[in-house]
């Protein structure tokens, strides 16, 4: 779904709002008609079991949000088992998003409405929802055996303990078996359709669009017309419940967010989404076929789906028997000349490490995309984690240097993918692009790039001799290096003359034949180290309007939170500075400098201390870790406590 913005004025700079503050209120013209209130933003938590649809009514809700014309920001949550048990804590499923008027940054801290479809779902939640905000919970599923399995002695609608919200308790199983009962439909098929009929009555409370979802439901049924009938029936029947109930007295209205994006066509979009996206624009602005050797593995597993959807583009996608073999295909593919990569999570990369070793070794271009979740060993594969950075940095035997650049955002894991093809095929060497599961199911609106925007990554081939002999014989060496880059060059097997070997034995300078020489071998590390240390990257920005002494320094997907916290901390008169780093190998040259100029530096991140680690050994600075490993991402208002605490402790 996409949408046009026709004027802006770029970023509003706006503070982030601690909650969804009432901004105006208006009446229609019908008299009889509910009021419409206006809001300047909202959070929406659907949670149910992980059968009862949450993610795909959070997910429609978002694409009418987006094109719709707001901004957003959302955070899927899910069990990692494909089944969890019924009615039950581990079993629950959510999906929060944040849409407002202007620019946001996180899927918020609390919600301002909860939809909850069981008993397990209201238990989950309810710690998150701030008194006075509003609760759905669909009644029919509050029996009595329902609510003993997760705790309740009694039911918490009759009890009191949801006296301080605005409850709504609706029968969504029963009105949607009602508004189902003329299709052909068992009572546990009609049931199922009750997901949509809670999305139809949040679509009215929000004004959001409805024909993107008809359409939608019409297409994904399209086999089954009678089921998608009935789910556009519930749909509707939702909506117009809305409209009728007096338990509903009031609407809400959230304009769009024209101001927050500057001039552009924009589509929501999810970081594995925007990731596949950048890599065959990579592909395509290389002149290279892409290849992608694979295994499945959560939450990484996307992005192999999305590429084989687009062999028109070049693409050949291989799902291999095992991580190694995945990444083995691809570095056969970049030998042979192809913009090689290989996709997956923390237990893929100790898999891989030996290959990336080898790809160090043989000196040519690799994506590894790494989408990080908690750990260690299987850990906790549908939450999100921040803690490879060392294992990226550091995961294999021998000095193996491997650049690294890490998304701040979803949409920017197209931009990510662009620069780590880039360093990839300029220095012949493999690239860790570091995401994680926040930002990879996460979704945001991304401004799609016009094509002179996008950046020129044609390389040339080895195509004769390039190295004389002193007996004046022309010869080809294969790791003679370019004096700029210190990149080798790339020879296709099977060009004439250019036959070279390869392999996991050292080589000797220059000509690539297997050496045992100490010297040389010093000599191969120390080159292969000034290769990745003579990278060119931008210089750290650093956002500090107020002359602060404290620095906060962040890396990959905290950019969200961080950035909300500093807002807030700014709008309360704090001063505060901000930067974030994109390269984290080899470092931005100015950090140290950028480093020493504050009293104080504070890094927040999804681990213990990992890049902090990294900061400390490399410029000897106190850097201060702030640290969180619960599987979730930061909370902005966590935050913004954590770093006032920081500004003020002299």
């Amino acid at each position: 779904m996409t949408s046009r913005v026709s004027s802006a004025t770029g970023q509003t700079g706006q503070a982030e709002q601690a909650d969804g503050t009432v901004v105006g209120e208006q009446r229609r013209p019908d008299a009889t008609a509910k009021d419409v209130r206006r809001l300047d933003r909202v959070i929406i938590r659907f949670a149910g079991d992980s059968g009862d649809g949450m993610q795909l009514t959070g997910d429609r809700f978002t694409s009418e949000t987006a094109s719709f014309g707001n901004d957003l920001s959302t955070l899927p949550n899910f069990p990692a088992e494909i089944r969890a048990p019924a009615g039950t804590l581990p079993g629950v499923s959510s999906f929060q998003l944040h849409f407002a008027d202007h620019d946001i940054l996180t899927p918020g801290d609390a919600p301002n409405v909860l939809v909850a479809m069981n008993p397990a779902a209201l238990k989950a939640n309810i710690g998150d929802v701030p008194r006075g905000a509003e609760i759905i919970v669909n009644t029919d599923e509050f029996t009595k055996r329902a609510m003993q399995k997760v705790g309740y002695a009694a039911s918490p609608l009759e009890d009191g303990s949801l006296d301080g919200y605005q409850l709504h308790p609706v029968p969504l199983t029963t009105l949607t078996v009602e508004a189902l009962k003329e299709f052909d439909l068992t009572r546990k098929e009609a049931e199922r359709s009750k997901n949509m009929f809670a999305l139809g009555l949040l679509s009215w409370m929000y004004h959001r669009p409805t024909e993107g979802t008809e359409k939608f439901l019409k297409s994904k049924f399209a086999r089954k017309p009678d089921i998608a009938a009935a789910n556009i029936a519930a749909f509707r029947a939702g909506w117009n419940f809305g409209e009728t109930t007096e338990d509903f007295a009031v609407s809400y209205e959230v304009a769009p967010a024209a101001k927050a994006f500057p001039v552009g066509t924009y589509r929501n979009i999810s970081g594995n989404l925007a990731l596949a996206y950048g890599l065959v624009t990579a592909s395509r602005q290389a002149d290279l076929p892409l290849f992608l050797g694979s295994y499945p593995i959560t939450p990484a597993s996307d992005i192999l789906h999305e590429l084989s959807r687009h062999k028109n583009f070049g693409v050949r996608t291989f799902q291999a028997e095992d991580e190694i073999a995945g990444i083995g295909a691809a570095l056969g593919a970049a030998f042979g000349g192809s913009l090689a990569v290989t996709t997956t999570s923390g237990p893929g990369v100790a898999l891989k490490s030996e290959t990336i070793g080898l790809a160090v070794s043989l000196e040519l271009p690799l994506l590894v995309v790494d989408i990080q979740r908690g750990g260690p060993s299987t850990g906790l594969p549908t939450k999100t984690e921040q803690a490879d950075l060392l294992q990226a940095m550091y995961g294999r035997n021998g000095e193996a240097p491997v650049p690294i650049v890490a998304p701040c955002t979803p949409a920017d894991c197209f931009d990510a993918a662009l620069e780590a093809a880039r360093i990839a095929l300029t220095y012949r060497t493999p690239v860790f692009l570091l995401s994680d599961g926040y930002l990879a199911n996460g979704s945001e609106p991304w401004r799609i790039p016009e094509v002179d925007e996008l950046p020129d990554l044609r390389v040339q081939f080895a195509s004769g001799p390039n190295h004389t002999l002193d007996d004046g014989t022309e010869v080809f060496w294969p790791y003679k290096r370019d004096p700029q880059t210190l990149a080798r060059p790339w020879a296709i097997p099977g060009t004439p003359g250019l036959e070279h070997r390869i392999g996991g034995i050292e080589k000797q300078d220059g000509t690539g034949n297997i050496s045992y020489d100490p010297a040389n071998h010093d000599l191969m590390v120390r080159t292969r180290q000034a290769k990745i240390d003579g990278i060119e990257v931008p210089d750290l920005r650093v956002d500090d309007p107020d002359g602060a002494r404290t620095l906060v320094l962040g890396w990959g997907s905290t950019y969200g939170p961080i950035t909300a916290a500093v807002r807030r901390l700014r709008a309360a008169g704090e001063a505060v500075a901000q930067a974030h780093l994109r390269h984290l190998n080899p470092f931005p040259r100015n950090l140290g400098e950028v480093l020493g100029a504050y009293d104080r530096v504070v890094v927040p991140e999804m681990n213990l201390g990992q890049l902090a680690t990294l900061v400390r050994a490399r410029y000897l600075v106190d850097a201060r870790s702030y640290n969180q490993v619960n599987g979730m991402p930061f909370k902005a208002e966590q935050l913004a406590a954590a770093l006032k605490e920081a500004i003020h402790d002299h």
